[in-house]
């Protein structure tokens, strides 16, 4: 019983992420690049900690927020603007 419970709820929270991610758009690094320095524009740097530290490229402007803690930062921003979450 166990099992099936811990495969639906795998199948949900699968299903569930595909409907989010739908509603998501994606840019390229180009796009991004035209974008820079634009007022309405608001990049955001979610790398996990280690990542972050051994990376020797960073966005200039970009705001470093912790992944695992969205609920923390997420109503410090305006969804009116554009906001981009970059992790890799």
């Amino acid at each position: 019983m166990k099992t099936f419970i811990s495969t639906l709820l795998l199948i949900l929270l699968t299903l569930s992420s595909q409907a989010l991610a739908a509603d998501v758009n994606l840019i390229n690094s180009d796009q991004l690049k035209e974008q820079l320095g634009t007022p309405n524009l608001i990049v955001l740097d979610v790398r996990s900690g280690r990542d972050w530290n051994s990376s020797t490229m960073k966005i200039v402007g970009a705001v470093r927020e912790k992944p695992g803690k969205v609920e923390a930062w997420a109503s410090n921003y305006d969804l009116d603007q554009t906001i981009v979450l970059y992790c890799a």
